[in-house]
Formats: C-alpha cells, sequence, structure tokens
C-alpha cells in the first residue's frame, strides 16, 4: 500500500496501529468533551472475578487515588456492621442499588460503581442521576486493566465505571422526627471540595406529607395548619436568624476557630424580607482519627469561644450538629441560635416561637427527664430548664463528651473504648459537671470551666499534677491574667 507516496505493507500497518493501541499514554477513556457518555471499549470476553478484582484496582489507581486518601474507604460487599464510609465499590453480584449505598456512605460519599456490561452499568447510573439521594459526577466511562503495562485487545480486562455522590441527608420519602429545612449538597466550583451546603424552605405540599407520617391520627386540617405556619413563619424566621448569626460568628470569632463553623455564602430573601435559602461552607467530615480527650477538649474549647467571644447560645448541641473535619471539632446549626443578653420578649413572635422549642425540643425533654431522676443536680443547669440559657449547651457538652459513637459518623474519626482510662475519667467528669458534690460550690458554670476539667484530668493521666499549668496551656482567647486566676481558685 502506497502512503503519502510510501510504501507501507499491509502487516507493518497492522503491527504499528496494534502497538499504539497497546501503549497508548491515556490509561482510561474519558467522558466525551460533547458531555455525553463515554465511547465504550469493544465488548471481549466475559471477565472472571480475579480480573473483575484487577478493574476495580485500576478504577482506584487511575481515577479516585485522590478521592480515596485518608478517607475511610471500602466494598460495599463486605462492610462490618457499624460505621460510614467516604468512598465505596461494588461490583456486579453485590449490593450496588442506591438504597444499598446510601446508609452506609457519609453525607457527600462517594459511591463507585465497576462493571462490565455497558447497557447494565448505564441503565444502573441512571438511578443515580439525580434522583434517590445522589448526584451523578462521572457518568460511565472505560477503563482497562493494564496487562504488563499493555493493553492487548481480547486479554487485558476491560469495563465501565461511574461515580455518584450522596448529597442528601435523608433518601427521597423518608421521614425523620424532625421538621427541618431541605439540607443538601450543591455543586459549588469556587469552593475547595467543588460542593456547597444549600439550606432552603421545604415546600407545602412536603411538608404536609412529613406532618402526615408522623400524625396519622390528627385531622386534616390541622396538619394544614401546621405546615403552614412552618413555611410561613417558624422556617423563615429561624433562617433568617440564622443567616444573621452566621456573619456575627465569621466577624468575632478568632482564627483557627472561624473555620469550625459554616461560612455564609449567600442568603436568598422573599419579598417580604426573609431568607428562604442560604447556601453555606460544607464542612466535611473527615480528617485523622482523634482521642476522645482530643474530642471532648475541642469540642469545649470551641463552645466556650462561641459563648465568650461571639456571645452566641447554640441551644441544639445534638451530637449530629457536630463535625470533625481538617480542622477539628465544629459546630452546625446555628439556626436556634440566640445572643446572649438578648431579649427575646420584645418580639411576641420570638416569645412563643422560643417558648414552644424549650418545652419540647429533644435536648429539653432529656434534661426534663435527668432532672425528674435526680440525674442532674447542678443549680446552673436545673435553672436552665424551660428557658433559654447557655446552660443548655454547657449540660448537652457534658452528655456528648461521653458517647461520641452515637453519632455514626464518628465511628472511624473517634477513637472510643469505654473501658480506657480516659473514658472512665471523662464519665466521672461528667457526673462531677452534672451532680456536684457541694452544689454551693459548684465549680463548673461554663464552658470555660468543663474545658478546665478536661485538662486537669489528661495532665493527671499524663502524670502531671501541676495544677498552675493550666494557665499556661489556657485557651488562646483568654487573658492569662484570668486563667491564673481560675487555675488557683
Amino acid at each position: 500500500m502506497i502512503i503519502d507516496g510510501r510504501y507501507r505493507p499491509r502487516p507493518v500497518l497492522w503491527l504499528r496501529g496494534l502497538l499504539k493501541l497497546m501503549f497508548r499514554k491515556d490509561p482510561r477513556i474519558g467522558p466525551s468533551t460533547a458531555g455525553g457518555v463515554a465511547p465504550a471499549p469493544p465488548r471481549g470476553r466475559i471477565v472472571s472475578p480475579a480480573e473483575r478484582e484487577r478493574l476495580v484496582k485500576a478504577t482506584m489507581d487511575q481515577a479516585f487515588r485522590k478521592a480515596m486518601d485518608g478517607r475511610a474507604t471500602g466494598r460495599l460487599a463486605a462492610l462490618p456492621d457499624e460505621g460510614l464510609y467516604d468512598v465505596l465499590f461494588a461490583t456486579p453480584g453485590e449490593p450496588r442499588l442506591p438504597e444499598d449505598a446510601f446508609g452506609r456512605l457519609r453525607w457527600g460519599g462517594l459511591f463507585v460503581y465497576v462493571g462490565t456490561g455497558d447497557a447494565k452499568v448505564a441503565r444502573l447510573a441512571e438511578a443515580f442521576d439525580g434522583q434517590n439521594g445522589f448526584l451523578l459526577e462521572t457518568p460511565p466511562t472505560a477503563v482497562w486493566a493494564n496487562t504488563w503495562g499493555m493493553r492487548i485487545p481480547g486479554f487485558t480486562p476491560h469495563g465501565q465505571y461511574f461515580a455518584a455522590r450522596k448529597t442528601q441527608l435523608i433518601q427521597p420519602g423518608d421521614v425523620t422526627d424532625r421538621f427541618t429545612y431541605q439540607v443538601e449538597l450543591t455543586p459549588a466550583p469556587d469552593e475547595p471540595e467543588g460542593y456547597a451546603v444549600t439550606k432552603s424552605i421545604p415546600g407545602y405540599d412536603n411538608l404536609v406529607y412529613r406532618l402526615r407520617q408522623r400524625f396519622p391520627d390528627a385531622s386534616q386540617e390541622d396538619i394544614e395548619h401546621r405546615a403552614r405556619k412552618f413555611v410561613d413563619v417558624v422556617f423563615p424566621t429561624f433562617l433568617t436568624r440564622e443567616a444573621a448569626f452566621l456573619k456575627i460568628l465569621q466577624r468575632d470569632l478568632p482564627e483557627p476557630y472561624n473555620r469550625r463553623v459554616p461560612r455564609l455564602i449567600e442568603a436568598r430573601k422573599d419579598e417580604r424580607g426573609y431568607v428562604h435559602k442560604l447556601t453555606m461552607n460544607w464542612l466535611r467530615t473527615g480528617g485523622e482519627p482523634m482521642t476522645q480527650f482530643t474530642f471532648a477538649k475541642q469540642a469545649a474549647e470551641l463552645l466556650a469561644v462561641v459563648h465568650d467571644r461571639a456571645k452566641v447560645m447554640h441551644l441544639d448541641l445534638r451530637l449530629d450538629n457536630f463535625v470533625i473535619t481538617e480542622d477539628g471539632v465544629g459546630f452546625v446549626d446555628f439556626g436556634s441560635a440566640v445572643r446572649i443578653g438578648e431579649n427575646l420578649k420584645q418580639s411576641p413572635m420570638l416569645t412563643s416561637l422560643f417558648g414552644e422549642m424549650m418545652r419540647t425540643s429533644q435536648i429539653q425533654r432529656m434534661l426534663g427527664r435527668m432532672i425528674r431522676r435526680g440525674d442532674v443536680q447542678n443549680e446552673e443547669i436545673t435553672a436552665a430548664h424551660h428557658r433559654v440559657d447557655k446552660a443548655v449547651d454547657s449540660f448537652y457538652l457534658a452528655v456528648q463528651i461521653n458517647k461520641p459513637h452515637h453519632n455514626p459518623e464518628f465511628e472511624h474519626l473517634v477513637r472510643y473504648d469505654k473501658s480506657s482510662d480516659e473514658a472512665r475519667a471523662l464519665s466521672a467528669l461528667t457526673a462531677a459537671i452534672l451532680r456536684p458534690k457541694h452544689p454551693e460550690k459548684n465549680e463548673f458554670k461554663s464552658a470555660i470551666d468543663i474545658l478546665r476539667g478536661i485538662r486537669r484530668i489528661e495532665m493527671r493521666l499524663n502524670g502531671h499534677t501541676a495544677e498552675r499549668r493550666i494557665a499556661s496551656a489556657a485557651i488562646p482567647f483568654a487573658d492569662r491574667r484570668q486563667a491564673v486566676a481560675r487555675a488557683s481558685a
């Protein structure tokens, strides 16, 4: 054959084409620039289980090594009974449906499916494409498991994979005990993780459905009245307040604490001036595992800063409003927050809303039960029952530091052993906070006092006995003379 005026024997042309295919630099064929599905590799023989594992490894190495770095990764078919993961892989014959993956992924986690049938992979990807709580992040894409560093047609295993990110907190149709906002991850190219948190008021029909599931015996009129009140009054009020508090926190919290609470990106208002949607940066759960002591110490330290620097009470410090990021323990969901010293009585609406919340919230109900059982005798805390008071935060902090794994997101992030010395010491500290031996001389009246108690135990367990060292290790924002005075008291 003559090409460009030069003779090329047919065997040479065939061999050159084969060598190009075998030694091609790009180890995978990505999505087309037109946004369609990636070109499928030639159909080959059925791959064996061992070859399928080679495809999974090739997919990990070629496309997800960065996403897996420092993150909890596993195979959906071989997970322990407890714990959440950041990246999960699945192959044909294993659990692979959205409902299989959703409950084992952290919020924002990736589900990656690696298969060998192009049509089957594409059909499964559709179930993750903007539905069932997921967003399809990588459409079906070809992958080859190289043989001796080469691709040999008819011999090298090949298939397709796709990746979907968990963007919803709960799957569509599920109902929780709390009538909260619509919270989801949305693409945000300018953010470090590529996503931001969007919090918006749920639709009226959606809320009617949720209320109906929660209160099946309630009348339709009552259900609709409640839904309308939530949509028109309650949610807009608290969402508007949360946007304001996020600004206060970023303004008043020093570094690095302001990185451990959400940062407001945008707040959209309705015609009445109420916020109906706000966008925040994503405090993604992850980072290096920490000890229970570190978890307790960082939580107490942050709460002390929020109280004393920003003058803000959180009032809803349930464990699912804690996060652990690369910057440490953080708090989210400031929708129920109140400024210390704020006079809520100036607004009849706020008086009514917070009065109802202080009677019905999970924290207040728990506090009431523990007071009745005699488990809480600290006068500062008992006085906060049914009241807006920063002692509510101190109460729940003292309880939460003893059960970090009650938040499944922390299974791999907090090293916790209830029989360990630090767990027993922290449990004793909680008992001392809630039931002081001498109530009239209660030493735990604030988050700073709890932090001092944690540091004192840490020193004792580490063989240190000098109480005055608390002053040199005091929280960064405290005045040294005040810290010394507290340590000497």
